[in-house]
């Protein structure tokens, strides 16, 4: 009995819970059928791993095989090289390598890095003499196999042959000592078809090969391969001869997946379908009382959510009676709305409520709905608070019918519509005062509907299409735009309208569209398209127009979609304001600019004008292009132009000059000089006029002339009055040295002369013979180097050529080369092969010999002469510089005299003082300049400037 009991309480328990039972049945099944397609995952996927792997591992052996293959050619080519380092029979053995091996494509012997050898040599022949120790790519991977001694696989990379590729490398060593490597190439492509990839399954597999990089230490896969290894399943195994890694891909790693998921879904389906059959089965008895006690709950609810609406309602509700109008029930927000409290509305009717203006319609419909005329009404009307004010109400009645069709009571809702009613009493004034501007505009204003417009531009698919496609298409069919036209809708018009297009009537002007279209219209009516297309609200242009009595009139036009119907386009604003006259005297104003700018542009200086309180330039005439090169547009958007291109010596005093004049107010007149835009310097002269207004300075103008020409003639008179004024000095200074030399040799001659006729000896006469000629010899040597001086100060016309300057030392250095060897000198020349300079052949061996050989002959008697020659350039001056660390010159002493003729400052015989003389002349009669710097015992710098 007790295990009859308890049967019957668990059938009752299961009874209850339909839905539970079912959906525990569900989830049991549903676990069942997810571990069954698990354990069948997990076999598929050992499967596939083991056949992977198995494919992989043949691949790695093949590869191992070949490579071992690859070392005992290496080793056994290795064994040609004799005790001296010398491949002995290479060639022919390399033949018969190659025949045994086909997966070699190449051998090569490498000494110290460098390949030396290599068979077949035509077609390898660009990698003779390749340094792999010097390579970034080859270096780290060779050194590794000196440092294991043994053979490594280097690679793949591109090779110097041509084609992908990998080395073999084997150190060999000769008595202990590195020689270099035996090597062997393989094509990748011949290592991968020996490696058996080929044999693998490739719709199932990818291959890969990768290695990790020796300089950028990644890893660079050489197989083509677009997705990223960790979106794949593989299986992978090294190689460590080459620190290869191979990689087996699976093309489809879910191929698996599909029909167990198939299962898996069906076994879910299945599950779900036991649960909901069970649960349909365990709810059919608890159905009937559920619907039982859901009529019960459905009538509380029903009667709880009236009395919800009906106290919490947001509008007012009230129950009234209809004869009388008294009120019955009332809810909190109709007493709130009146000011007054429940008790005290119960004593009211809804007449006492009523606005009087608005009682007699109240009235009127309450009637109709007692004689049954209407069954419900809706109107809107003010009503009076407590307060004594009122508010806007929407009164809707609705009554409650009994079974006689008798009108008894009925209910009335009120909603505050007092804010909707102020926004439209604004709305109509702004209606109004929008009417009174649109009429008394004294512009003429249209108010337009392009709605139609607008659909038919969306029937052609123009709308949000480019500009430029919208102007081709009413380009290609001009005939559309008639039937645009047509399209628009005037609404209304201005006064205005009425005066600028001068028809007789409004009517007129509605009705005929050929006022304001014609082909003259046609541009600005295209652009109105095409802003519609673009989904632009507002647009501003210049248009012309046809009047009714024909005339052609300028009109700025402004296309404006009122706000609120910018989708639709039902109301649009057009204002057409005519600047006919406006356009005229623009045009007239222009044509005189024209022709004042044509005249300024004429005089041949360039004309400015600027502003006198910002300095800035408002305008410069278009000669400054010929002038100085750069446009107007150029001077004029950059504020400091003017004082940017100033050239840099005449900057501070160009400012100083011009900010005192502008502090006063004076006009002015000055020169000076602007870098003009090729880099050359423009002399100008420029006159500084002030413009006043109302006894006020306002700007500046002025004009700024072209001096260059002018500057460079007075640039010439002065070289030339320099010139002039220094051969004076030369010659007086000449005259001078011929008179004291020609004089001192006259007067020895005079003397020995006498001393010849007095002699009492034929040996002293024979001696005062050979003293004349001493003295005749010294004489000649005067008048040779006077002659020299002469020509060299008489030669106005020297040739000068472009020399090349290290050439003309190198000469010269070999002239004195028996005085280098004697003196053991130092000689540095630090000038590069390249540097050339414009001077006279003969007067640059000249002077370098003078120089050379002086600081050769008075070098320090206790140190090695040291002599250092050296150019520099700066500023456009070439100067030549020649140092020496000889006995030096004192130039406290000697300083106005160091250039002079037969000048001397030492004791060595061999000294004319005449060299240094000529030099100087030299490079004077060539326009350049030399300076000496010197202390004695330590050295002496000469300078040559060269023009």
């Amino acid at each position: 009995m007790n295990s009859e009991k308890y049967w019957l309480q668990f059938i009752n328990c299961l009874l209850k819970k339909p839905k539970s039972i079912g959906f525990s049945i569900s989830i049991i099944l549903s676990i069942t059928v997810f571990y069954i397609v698990s354990q069948q995952y997990q076999i598929a996927k050992e499967s596939e791993h083991l056949e992977m792997n198995k494919s992989l591992k043949t691949i790695e052996q093949n590869i191992e095989q070949s490579l071992k293959s690859c070392y005992i050619s290496s080793l056994t080519l290795a064994l040609t090289i004799n005790d001296q380092g010398i491949p002995e029979n290479f060639d022919s053995i390399s033949k018969k390598l190659l025949e045994s091996n086909n997966s070699i494509s190449a051998v090569q012997l490498v000494p110290n890095g460098i390949i030396r050898y290599i068979y077949p040599f035509k077609e390898n022949e660009a990698a003779m003499n390749f340094n792999i120790l010097k390579s970034k790519i080859h270096q780290k991977e060779a050194l590794k196999s000196i440092t294991n001694q043994k053979m490594h696989f280097a690679g793949p990379f591109e090779l110097k042959q041509g084609g992908k590729g990998i080395v073999g490398r084997f150190p060999v060593y000769i008595k202990n000592k590195f020689w270099g490597f035996s090597g062997v190439v393989i094509k990748l492509d011949n290592l991968l078809k020996i490696s058996g990839i080929n044999a693998i399954d490739s719709s199932k597999y990818y291959f890969q090969l990768s290695k990790k990089n020796p300089v950028t230490q990644k890893e660079d896969f050489f197989l083509p391969f677009k997705k990223d290894l960790s979106e794949t399943y593989y299986v992978s195994s090294t190689v460590p001869d080459g620190d290869w890694k191979l990689y087996l891909i699976a093309k489809n790693p879910n191929s698996f997946y599909l029909p167990l998921l198939i299962l898996a879904i069906l076994g879910v389906i299945l599950a779900g379908l036991s649960g909901f059959l069970v649960t349909l089965l365990l709810k059919k008895p608890a159905e009937l009382q559920l619907l039982v006690n859901e009529q019960a709950t459905n009538l509380v609810k029903s009667e709880t959510k009236f009395k919800t609406i009906f106290d919490q309602a947001s509008i007012g509700i009230a129950q009234m009676d209809s004869y009388t109008g008294n009120f019955i029930k009332i809810n909190q927000k109709y007493c709130d709305l009146l000011g007054y409290t429940s008790l005290e509305m119960k004593n009211k009717n809804f007449q006492s409520i009523t606005h009087p203006d608005d009682l007699e319609t109240s009235l009127f419909y309450m009637q109709k709905i007692k004689e049954g005329e209407i069954r419900n009404y809706s109107i809107e009307k003010r009503y009076l608070t407590k307060s004594g004010g009122y508010f806007w109400g929407k009164l809707t009645i609705s009554p409650i019918w009994e079974p006689n069709q008798k009108v008894t009571t009925h209910i009335a809702i009120i909603e505050d519509i007092t804010i909707k009613k102020e926004s439209e009493n604004l709305i109509t004034e702004s209606e109004l005062r929008f009417k009174s501007l649109f009429e008394n505009s004294p512009v003429a204003l249209w108010e337009q509907d392009y709605s139609a417009v607008k659909q038919y531009l969306q029937d052609l698919n123009l709308i949000n299409e480019s500009p430029e496609k919208v102007s081709l298409y009413f380009k290609n069919h001009p005939e559309v735009l008639q039937k645009f036209f047509s399209l628009v809708r005037i609404i209304d018009i201005n006064k205005q309208c009425l005066i600028q297009y001068a028809p007789r009537t409004k009517s007129e002007i509605l009705t005929n569209t050929e006022i304001i279209f014609d082909k003259e219209s046609i541009p600005s009516f295209t652009k109105n398209l095409e802003a519609i297309c673009k989904g632009d609200n507002y647009l501003k242009m210049d248009a012309k127009i046809k009047n009714p009595n024909g005339e052609i009139r300028d009109i700025n036009l402004i296309y404006s979609v009122v706000k609120g119907y910018e989708k639709s386009l039902e109301r649009v604003i057009i204002s057409t304001e005519d600047i006919t006259e406006r356009k005229k005297q623009e045009k007239t104003i222009f044509n005189s600019q024209q022709k004042i700018e044509s005249l300024i542009n004429t005089i041949d200086g360039i004309v400015w004008e600027s502003d006198v309180k910002t300095e800035k330039f408002n305008f410069i005439s278009k000669k400054v292009e010929n002038i100085l090169g750069y446009s107007a547009e150029e001077w004029l958007a950059c504020p400091t132009f003017w004082q940017d291109h100033i050239f840099a010596d005449d900057l501070d005093s160009v400012l100083k000059y011009c900010s005192s004049k502008a502090r006063k107010n004076l006009e002015h007149d000055f020169e000076y000089r602007m870098v003009a835009k090729n880099g050359s310097i423009i002399w100008l002269r420029d006159i500084v006029n002030i413009m006043y207004e109302n006894g006020q300075p306002i700007s500046m103008r002025g004009i700024m002339i072209d001096i260059t020409k002018t500057k460079q003639i007075e640039k010439d008179l002065n070289n030339s009055f320099h010139l002039v004024n220094e051969q004076n000095k030369r010659l007086l200074n000449f005259s001078h040295i011929i008179s004291h030399n020609l004089r001192s040799h006259t007067s020895n001659i005079s003397s020995i002369t006498n001393l010849i006729e007095t002699s009492e000896s034929e040996e002293e006469t024979k001696e005062m013979i050979q003293l004349l000629r001493s003295t005749s010899n010294s004489l000649n040597e005067t008048i040779f180097n006077l002659n020299e001086i002469v020509d060299i100060q008489r030669n106005t016309t020297l040739i000068s050529e472009k020399l090349n300057l290290k050439q003309y030392i190198t000469n010269t250095l070999k002239v004195l080369s028996d005085q280098i060897k004697i003196k053991n000198a130092i000689i540095i020349c630090d000038i590069a092969d390249t540097i050339e300079v414009n001077f006279n052949p003969a007067y640059l061996e000249s002077i370098l010999y003078n120089l050379i050989s002086n600081a050769i002959r008075y070098s320090h008697t206790e140190r090695i002469p040291n002599i250092t020659i050296s150019f520099t350039e700066e500023n456009g001056t070439k100067t030549l510089h020649v140092s020496d660390n000889g006995i030096g010159i004192d130039l406290v002493k000697n300083a106005d005299k160091i250039f002079g003729m037969y000048k001397t400052f030492t004791n060595n015989p061999n000294s004319k003082g005449i060299g240094l003389f000529i030099t100087k002349n030299q490079i004077d009669a060539m326009g350049g300049k030399i300076t000496v710097e010197s202390e004695p015992n330590l050295g002496t710098t000469f300078k040559i400037c060269i023009q």
